[in-house]
């Protein structure tokens, strides 16, 4: 690899946390009553459309356009769209929103690759901590009940005003380590955001590209620059350390 590192930052969402799959859980919680025609085909592919965004709401949410309730419910909407659904009118959307918010929590799970990760960073004395395209609190809720609260440093999108790829944001988390950006490993699940982002900001990208669970933002038009090292699984990370 050619340098050593002392501290790992990672992305949250499809890294450390499966979050397509908790939301995939909290659809179907929130939305069985209503959709009970779908068959598991269906709500796997409802659940694909809706974690992937292919209208780039969440990315209009990040460049501050739309409100975080507004990009999900938009999302909501197109998936229904697609699965030849009406659309949910203001009230409906609102009631659907608070009932996901209030369920979702109950199903962020940790990977199982993270916890004995983690355990090998500590026995190396290797530090560690998150860098997130979303606000502080959310994600702080989101490890702890996810079982990581051993997680400490984290910084979100609030914390410096810049969200990722912006080299802002990852020197924010190397700093709050007591590290060096050219000795710090950032390792997340998007190609570009993380790992090239992470690369262009002085830091050793890591992507992670789970063969056992495909993210549903892949970056297949752009090639893995040469800069970029790819893993299959975070069980890989210590080897590549």
């Amino acid at each position: 690899m050619g340098r050593s590192i002392d501290a790992v930052l990672f992305d949250i969402d499809e890294t450390l946390v499966d979050l397509q799959a908790a939301m995939g859980s909290t659809l179907q919680a929130v939305g069985a009553a209503d959709l009970t025609h779908f068959t598991a085909a269906d709500w796997d592919a409802y659940t694909a459309l809706f974690a992937a965004d292919p209208q780039g709401h969440y990315e209009s949410y990040l460049a501050g356009r739309l409100d975080f309730a507004d990009q999900r419910v938009l999302r909501l909407q197109h998936a229904r769209e697609q699965a030849g659904l009406a659309p949910l009118d203001s009230d409906a959307a609102r009631a659907w929103n608070d009932a996901y918010e209030q369920a979702l929590p109950r199903y962020f799970r940790a990977f199982d690759d993270v916890v004995p990760l983690l355990d090998a960073l500590d026995a190396r004395g290797i530090s560690y901590g998150a860098v997130s395209n979303n606000v502080h609190d959310y994600q702080r809720a989101k490890l702890d009940a996810a079982g990581l609260e051993r997680i400490k440093v984290l910084v979100g999108i609030d914390t410096v005003g810049v969200s990722k790829p912006d080299p802002i944001i990852f020197h924010e988390g190397v700093r709050l380590l007591g590290a060096a950006p050219e000795r710090t490993a950032y390792v997340g699940d998007n190609l570009r955001v993380d790992a090239a982002g992470a690369v262009a900001a002085g830091l050793l990208g890591v992507w992670l590209d789970r063969t056992d669970n495909p993210s549903p933002v892949r970056e297949d038009s752009m090639p893995v620059p040469a800069d970029v090292h790819t893993i299959g699984s975070l069980a890989e990370l210590p080897g590549l350390l």
